[in-house]
């Protein structure tokens, strides 16, 4: 039932927020939540179980906000696996294909991992960061219906406690923009109508379960949108706060500036509206349109570990406050993105630790801002000391700057970065490879077994020395070598048994990044990384992978792939330093990596394999920004490679993204053959490569690691007759869609059995034909 205006006036009161971050992670600060799922997917624990350590993270962080004197809590935002998937089990729209799971749990569970039967869904990138979510499928026959339960659960535990909890979901715009359209779906904006009804109940039922505010997320809207979707998104919110019984709406955007959105959401009757100020600085601009509103600023990065220039901040919401309504200090997203607390990190200098602030520390910060904003600002003095001190220490620190470095890569620039024709690449390298048509391989790691697992330990323990170290690891790399050589394989990898993580292995070892003790943050479900700290200018010291290349490689004929992590994927699964443009950055990364590609040469590597799996990731949200991005980061992945001689096969990888925008940077990167995630998307890339004339090896994924399902030889036959429509089989590369590192072994010889086998009666069959 819709109010009246004069009930809208009176709906809004004064008890506004002042202090708050836009969510939280979830995993636990010792990855508790990451042991309980995979104990509960492996039996050994059950459901019970699982809640329980889910219900003691939520209490801990909830504590920690209210302590540090947030005084508007987001709950909602912990999950077992994925907000986009849990959104689309609130709203009923979870696909068909789990319907006959009885348990609510195993059905979430199998949309987002599948299991022996079922497909699971889709996964790629989360706008521009390295977090990945699950993506909803819509068909015309999806009916939306509500369940609340979790919600109303966690806001009732929060409430319990005395947290003042502010239920957090995603917003239909974005919900609907995400999601993927199904058996002959089409715009899936034109299902708001079927969709907003949903979310009109589940206001009634927050607002009756005490909610005072609910943030409702629309970081889609910081993208470039029509003129139709930002009139429904108008439609969407007067309605919304049309509501007679509603809590206070907040609308959350982040990671950019909302641009022409911003004056439409503040065009309707919401309370608050969220804006980044971090990477969408221009809003600040704006937010004298916003007079009335209450405005939370996202002041406190989110995203990037640097400690926040307090004076700088400060000023920005003073300005604010001058013209907003009313103002309260937040993180600029979720604190999903960075670590849990620098605490733990004990091989920090001085001077780095300075410059930090992980969650716990941004916490801090956004307090510290509220109270000089609108307390006593002498008694957060010393924060602001220390964030003055931080930036003098690091302006003047002699780590950023090694003139050495940048007149090398100056003069290497100048020299080009271009390889000979493809075509005279290809018959050079045929002829030295002598491989078949659809050559099978893998895309580099194998599963981590115990062994591995425990040597590390045992190693980080001071246990056993660099030298048993490098025989333990060289044992699984002959146990790996001989599995292939079994399975028949045609191009082997060693199976990367020393490498912790595929960007922090490198950041180890090249001057300029450090490597985090207890820096973990959550890439997908249960899998959490590492990411490394990029502070200075980057120098590579000593080869990194040439002494394990010369084992596996002394184990067979078979060529074996030199494997190497690109420049763009080493910036995007880093956290950054922000104190020079990206692209100098990915340059000197790149330098680093050609030193590498040419030492794998010379120790006889005649395939190399570097990947650049987050090249869609970093692109830019508005497309006016992209030409720029794609053109430095095609470099950069350039630089790396054009140092090897034309008849080494330069390969690449790239996974996990919606491939279409960058189709024609693909093509830029040049690499001799690219393999390509493919099976969850049932190999809708190849027609986008076939549409811009790529002419170059491609490998498209013909199944689909991240589920522990095993892919039958037809399965994949199908798979191979579908690419061979789009590529010619002297063309066609044969391989899963990503690493097998999260894989167990059993699995994994299973399925690659059946992809060889596949690979050899597509092979016969077009033989014959």
């Amino acid at each position: 039932m819709a109010a009246t205006h004069a009930e809208l006036e009176t709906h809004v009161t004064d008890t506004f927020f002042t202090a708050t971050v836009l969510g939280s992670p979830r995993i636990g600060p010792h990855r508790e939540l990451k042991r309980a799922v995979e104990s509960y997917w492996a039996g050994r624990i059950d459901a019970d179980a699982l809640a329980a350590v889910g219900r003691e993270l939520r209490t801990q962080t909830w504590a920690e906000l209210v302590d540090a004197g947030m005084d508007s809590v987001p709950v909602n935002t912990f999950s077992y696996y994925d907000q986009m998937l849990d959104t689309a089990a609130m709203v009923g729209a979870l696909p068909d294909r789990v319907a006959g799971l009885a348990d609510p749990i195993d059905r979430y569970f199998a949309a987002a991992r599948g299991n022996a039967e079922i497909a699971p869904l889709e996964m790629t990138k989360w706008f521009d960061t390295n977090y990945h979510y699950l993506v909803p499928e819509i068909a015309p026959g999806t009916a939306f219906a509500l369940d609340a339960s979790k919600v109303l659960g966690e806001l009732r535990e929060a409430r319990e406690q005395g947290v003042p909890a502010r239920p957090v979901v995603i917003g239909p715009v974005t919900f609907l923009l995400l999601s993927k359209p199904v058996d002959g779906s089409g715009e899936l904006l034109e299902r708001l109508d079927d969709l907003l009804p949903v979310y009109e109940d589940l206001l009634a039922q927050l607002a009756g379960a005490g909610a005072e505010w609910v943030q409702i997320d629309e970081p889609a809207l910081v993208a470039d949108r029509t003129e139709a979707e930002l009139a429904r998104t108008r439609e969407v919110y007067e309605r919304l706060a049309a509501l007679s019984s509603r809590p206070k709406l907040f609308v959350a955007s982040y990671f950019g500036s909302l641009g022409d959105a911003l004056p439409v959401i503040a065009s309707t009757p919401v309370d608050a509206i969220g804006i980044d100020l971090v990477a969408g600085t221009d809003d600040l601009a704006s937010v004298p349109a916003l007079a009335g509103k209450h405005v939370v600023a996202g002041v406190v990065d989110g995203r990037n570990v640097w400690r926040t220039d307090l004076d700088a901040a400060l000023s920005a919401l003073e300005s604010a406050r001058a013209a907003a309504g009313s103002l309260a200090v937040s993180t600029s997203c979720s604190l999903l993105h960075v670590p849990y607390s620098l605490e733990p990190e004990t091989g920090l200098d001085d001077a780095l630790r300075s410059w930090l602030a992980f969650g716990s520390e941004k916490i801090g910060e956004v307090a510290a801002l509220a109270t000089a904003l609108t307390g006593d600002r002498s008694a957060v003095n010393a924060q602001f000391d220390a964030s003055r001190a931080g930036r003098t220490s690091r302006e003047s620190d002699p780590r950023l700057h090694d003139d050495a470095l940048r007149d090398r890569l100056a003069s290497t620039l100048a020299e080009g970065i271009s390889r000979a024709d493809a075509a005279e690449r290809r018959t050079a390298q045929n002829e030295l490879l002598g491989l078949p048509d659809l050559p099978t391989t893998t895309i580099g790691s194998y599963p981590q077994t115990t062994e591995i697992r425990v040597a590390r330990a045992a190693l980080r323990r001071g246990e056993i020395d660099d030298a048993e170290y490098v025989r333990r690891m060289q044992g699984e790399i002959a146990d790996v070598i001989a599995l292939q050589e079994k399975i028949g394989l045609d191009v082997l990898v060693h199976g990367e048994p020393e490498r912790n993580d595929m960007v922090q292995y490198f950041a180890e070892q090249l001057d300029g990044f450090f490597a985090t003790e207890n820096g973990w943050v959550q890439s997908y479900g249960s899998r959490c990384v590492r990411p490394p700290i990029l502070f200075g200018d980057v120098v590579r010291p000593e080869p990194m992978t040439v002494s394990w290349f010369e084992y596996a490689q002394s184990l067979t004929a078979k060529p074996v792939k030199g494997m190497l992590t690109g420049p763009v994927t080493i910036l995007a699964w880093s956290f950054v330093r922000d104190d020079q443009p990206l692209a100098d950055s990915a340059n000197q990364v790149a330098l680093a990596i050609r030193d590498e590609t040419v030492d794998l040469e010379r120790a006889g590597a005649r395939i190399i394999q570097v990947d650049e799996p987050a090249l869609r990731e970093l692109l830019p949200l508005r497309k006016a920004d992209q030409p720029a991005y794609l053109d430095w980061s095609v470099g950069s992945f350039r630089l790396a490679t054009s140092g090897v001689e034309n008849t080494t096969q330069v390969h690449t990888h790239l996974c996990y993204s919606e491939f279409g925008e960058v189709i024609d940077a693909i093509a830029g990167l040049d690499a001799d053959v690219t393999s390509i995630e493919a099976a969850r998307s049932k190999m809708e890339v190849l027609g986008d490569l076939d549409a811009v004339g790529f002419d170059l090896g491609v490998g498209p994924g013909v199944y689909d690691i991240h589920s522990p399902r095993v892919p039958s030889v037809d399965e994949m036959t199908e798979a191979l007759a579908a690419a061979l429509d789009a590529v010619p089989a002297s063309r066609l590369w044969v391989n899963p869609d990503c690493g097998l590192k999260t894989r167990g072994i059993v699995e994994v010889e299973a399925s690659l059995r059946n992809m060889v086998e596949a690979a050899r009666a597509v092979r016969g069959s077009t033989v014959d034909a």
